[in-house]
């Protein structure tokens, strides 16, 4: 029988505030058993970004990556956001280790291709989203040694391509990728945690989540706009990791990071 493995990411409104970080924290240390956390850091980014004059465009959710900002996101996911919750693991007891996908070598990546895209009026348009990475494999036996020599890995929204090319990779795709490939190794639950109770029908009521959601049922809501914008790619990380042997993901409030409540993602 597999050992358990909890595998939380955490967005970057939650670790972008003093206060849900430290709670959030607060929790994670006191998880019981094996774990990894995945973050993002997206907002302190676009913050960053802004102050050095850089543009932050977004399309579906997902952000374009030049040249210039391929710098910002490096230094704030693999740098300030990612120490700064290592420091606090610390602190808390946890013994930790931040990484990147090139660190090790643990995520490899290809450069995303212009795709088409669904924008916000309906419309379908070709966009190149510059200097992004999908991902292509995970070191899942470096990654469990971590794991089992007592190291919780903490790992940043960044991958690479194997030729010296950082590449901007989704957080919530870091954590369905290396969720897939541990659940070779582990039991793996998956907790997608950020702002919301979960997924919700009604995006200013926290209290209309949507407890389970399948695959006919999140189709109709995408198309009826119910979920919208990085939740779209939040869902389709959540059955890619459903798919491919991770056995529960959840998708909730960063105060509920042990999956009691929330939005359960589930095979039909």
């Amino acid at each position: 029988m597999k050992e358990k493995l909890n595998i939380i990411k955490v967005g970057g409104g939650v670790v972008e505030n003093a206060a849900s970080l430290s709670r959030i924290l607060d929790q994670f240390a006191s998880m019981p058993g094996r774990k990894v956390l995945v973050h993002g850091g997206g907002r302190l980014a676009t913050s960053v970004a802004a102050s050095l004059g850089i543009e932050s465009r977004m399309v579906g959710g997902r952000r374009i990556t030049d040249e210039k900002m391929l710098e910002v996101v490096t230094m704030v996911y693999g740098g300030l956001v990612n120490k700064r919750i290592v420091a606090g693991l610390q602190s808390k007891g946890v013994r930790a280790i931040g990484l990147t996908g090139a660190d090790g070598d643990i995520i490899r990546s290809h450069r995303r291709p212009p795709k088409r895209v669904m924008m916000d009026d309906g419309t379908e348009q070709v966009v190149d989203f510059g200097f992004v990475g999908d991902v292509d494999k995970v070191d899942a036996g470096l990654l469990a040694s971590l794991i089992e020599s007592g190291v919780v890995p903490v790992v940043a929204p960044l991958t690479h391509d194997g030729g010296g090319r950082i590449l901007n990779t989704n957080a919530d795709t870091i954590a369905s990728s290396v969720a897939q490939a541990l659940a070779e190794h582990y039991d793996v639950t998956l907790t997608f945690c950020f702002e919301k109770a979960g997924v919700l029908r009604d995006a200013d009521d926290d209290g209309s989540v949507i407890s389970f959601i399948d695959e006919e049922l999140a189709g109709k809501l995408i198309a009826d706009g119910t979920i919208a914008g990085g939740m779209i790619p939040k869902i389709e990380n959540a059955f890619d990791a459903i798919h491919r042997g991770v056995r529960q993901v959840v998708i909730t409030h960063s105060d509920n990071i042990d999956g009691s409540r929330g939005t359960t993602i589930k095979e039909k």
